[in-house]
């Protein structure tokens, strides 16, 4: 990478202390984007991935920083994949996590399949015009609870159960929830793919200087 500074696509300031933490080992500066006057752009994708590089292509084209799209929400199979895509404005364009998660429950009133799943897609781009993204996709499952627990997290962490552990999300230590989250899951899956490019893009320099090199001596010898 040509730099180690990054822009989020983002204005989530809890967002951007879970991804700090995970891109921690790439040694990557996370900067969100509103730290350079840049507003989000409006996400028109009608999936995950689509809104994750609209937000990267956005970002990465205002500052000219490599950017990280992220697009991520809630998908309860009884209410047919909803909140999905709206999952921070499911109660309104101007919604509190409080407003959301009343109105999630409210639309769970009576339901007895409280399975869910929380999505997350990841998009790295090393400028608005990168033909080759890098994407990560990760999910969580687990089920809705009425009864919110927990102070950790935000969003629908309160009522979002991890039945292995039997603890929701914001009940999480920050580290554990990191590890294993669908934003922790893709993020690995970013770490790993970003580092493998990292390697390959090495290795073809070292060859490139040997070949130079060796082309060098033949001349010399000739000569």
């Amino acid at each position: 990478m040509a730099t180690a500074t990054a822009v989020l696509a983002s204005a989530n300031p809890g967002k951007a202390r879970e991804f700090q933490a995970l891109l921690a080992p790439l040694g990557i500066d996370l900067r969100l984007m509103g730290e350079f006057g840049v507003a989000s752009p409006e996400e028109t994708g009608l999936t995950f991935v689509e809104n994750a590089l609209i937000k990267a292509r956005h970002a990465a084209g205002a500052t000219g920083h490599p950017a990280i799209g992220d697009d991520s929400g809630l998908v309860v199979a009884a209410l047919g994949g909803a909140p999905g895509l709206r999952s921070a404005r499911y109660a309104g364009p101007d919604a509190s996590a409080a407003d959301n998660n009343a109105k999630l429950i409210a639309a769970l009133n009576g339901v007895a399949d409280r399975r869910a799943a929380f999505y997350c897609a990841l998009v790295w781009l090393e400028g608005p015009l990168d033909p080759a993204p890098i994407i990560a996709i990760g999910e969580w499952h687990g089920v809705i609870v009425d009864a919110p627990r927990g102070a950790n997290g935000f969003g629908y962490d309160p009522h979002f159960l991890v039945p292995a552990l039997g603890a929701t999300a914001a009940e999480l230590a920050p580290g554990e929830k990191n590890r294993i989250s669908h934003r922790g899951r893709a993020c690995q899956q970013l770490v790993e793919q970003l580092a493998g490019r990292a390697g390959a893009s090495n290795e073809k320099a070292g060859a490139g200087n040997e070949k130079a090199c060796g082309s060098h001596g033949n001349a010399g010898g000739a000569t």
